[in-house]
């Protein structure tokens, strides 16, 4: 039987309620081998890295995902209030969101879609990959041992593309004499038609990442209503619908985004008078857009944090107005413009929807949101993000959250393993400056070779009888890096 380290059971055992027994334990240890497993992440691949340490047959540890019943929103919830809990203080909670390209391979695959890879494109060329496009979004994490946040993913959803009705090519050979009862008929037909797809299910209706994101982030309120959060997404997810949805929830919720140099931009609408007649207005003086303003404006010179957790010298310009969207109405948002001094950067666009957030909070709030990039590149180098191989639909929307979820768990562990400091970065380079999750991936697949297989084996006392340097080598060859 496999056994869980002493310093793993503070966190893993806080999962076993979502579950019943003998799947949770089928859990951990598809747990314990996705983190152990070098290649790929496939069901038959764990649990050959564990051999005979698993117990029943390995139907049984594929249906925990395609057939057991537990659901990914509860673990994110445990995983949450553990987070906020032990590595968050009292004040707001820094998120960021962002969404990432899955590759998949095989024809039917439940949720599979042609989707713009945004690392492989450029503005002269567009790449497109096959696959799953999930949104994402984390809890942003300042560990003592690293320079930068780490963005730890916490909730995940699924974006599908718009489906496409499909064409009614049949028409009827005898036309009905009542010419309004056979117009009624084909509306209800052509509505039948586009309600449901080509195999027969309904349609549901159509999300876009910016609308999957603010449902995720009506969870995250919903769930911890005496928690403030403020969440940095990219220039995909500067909509209007998400700053008003941020500006309803302002006690609660704060977007800092990318924001448009020719944005509607307007005073609110006067007040109304007591006895006048007609529609009252709906928004004030209009404004000039952020780029005149910009033209004349003088500059603030700022020292601000910066991508990769350094710092820079910035000039900047600032001002408040309300972001008018016709059908929709006003959103107050304080907007910043940002200069790079070093010239390394282009100009910038920021907005914030709390007026009172202060210009280098804005930049350094924004640009605190690139960790969300790194922890995408690290889950497909260390946790084998596109090497999973599920169809069904319980399998795409399980495999992938819960890989995205054991980034958060592995960094939670390191952090939690006795003496981290003493043992130094485990993978050295040159220009390496503190510790990546290359390092904590490393250290904790060791103290679970250590700790959890030879312990279940009763072969420790073996193996702390061998010399150092075998120790070392048997460690390196069983826990790379990747």
């Amino acid at each position: 039987m496999l056994l869980i380290p002493a310093f793993a059971r503070p966190l893993l055992d806080q999962f076993a309620p979502a579950f019943f027994h003998p799947t949770y334990q089928r859990f951990l240890v598809l747990m314990v081998a996705a983190t152990l497993t070098t290649g790929r992440r496939t069901v038959a691949n764990l649990l050959r890295t564990l051999g005979h340490l698993h117990h029943g047959d390995p139907s049984t540890y594929q249906h925990v995902l395609s057939m057991r019943h537990w659901s990914t929103m509860d673990l994110a919830r445990i995983l949450i209030r553990f987070i906020l809990k032990h590595f968050v203080g009292d004040g707001p909670v820094m998120l960021a969101g962002d969404d990432t390209v899955d590759e998949h391979r095989g024809a039917k695959v439940y949720g599979k879609g042609c989707h713009r890879d945004p690392v492989r494109s450029t503005h002269s060329h567009t790449a497109f990959r096959w696959g799953h496009k999930w949104v994402v979004l984390a809890i942003l994490v300042r560990f003592p041992f690293a320079s930068r946040p780490w963005a730890l993913p916490v909730l995940v959803a699924l974006y599908r593309p718009e489906a496409k009705p499909k064409a009614n090519t049949s028409r009827s050979k005898k036309k009905p004499k009542d010419k309004s009862k056979a117009k009624a008929k084909r509306r209800a037909k052509r509505r039948a038609e586009i309600a449901r797809d080509a195999s027969g299910r309904p349609l549901r209706r159509h999300k876009t990442p910016p609308e999957l994101l603010r449902q995720l982030l009506a969870v995250l309120v919903h769930w911890f209503p005496d928690r403030q959060f403020i969440i940095a997404a990219d220039g995909g997810y500067a909509t209007h619908a998400l700053a008003r949805f941020a500006h309803r929830h302002q006690d609660h919720l704060t977007l800092v985004s990318l924001f448009y140099k020719d944005a509607n931009l307007y005073e609110p609408p006067p007040e109304v008078a007591a006895k006048t007649t007609g529609r009252p207005r709906k928004k004030g003086k209009k404004l000039p857009s952020p780029e005149v303003v910009v033209a004349e404006a003088s500059r603030e010179r700022l020292a601000v944090s910066w991508y990769g957790g350094g710092h820079r010298e910035v000039e900047a310009v600032r001002g408040t107005a309300h972001w008018y969207k016709g059908g929709e109405g006003l959103v107050p948002v304080t907007w910043v413009y940002v200069h790079d001094r070093t010239g390394t950067h282009r100009d910038t666009y920021l907005f914030s929807t709390n007026e009172k957030m202060e210009t280098g909070t804005i930049i350094s709030t924004y640009t605190g949101r690139w960790s969300i990039e790194t922890t995408f590149e690290e889950c497909r180098a260390y946790l084998g993000l596109e090497t999973t191989r599920g169809r069904v639909e319980r399998t795409v929307l399980r495999a992938a959250p819960c890989l995205f979820g054991l980034y958060s768990v592995v960094s939670l562990l390191y952090a939690s393993i006795p003496g981290r400091e003493a043992l130094g970065p485990a993978v050295t380079y040159r220009g390496k400056v503190g510790i990546t999750f290359s390092d904590a991936i490393t250290v904790v697949r060791r103290e679970l070779w250590r700790e959890g297989v030879f312990e279940a084996h009763g072969q420790s006392g073996v193996f702390q009888k061998l010399p150092e340097p075998i120790q070392s080598l048997l460690m390196t060859m069983l826990a790379p890096a990747a």
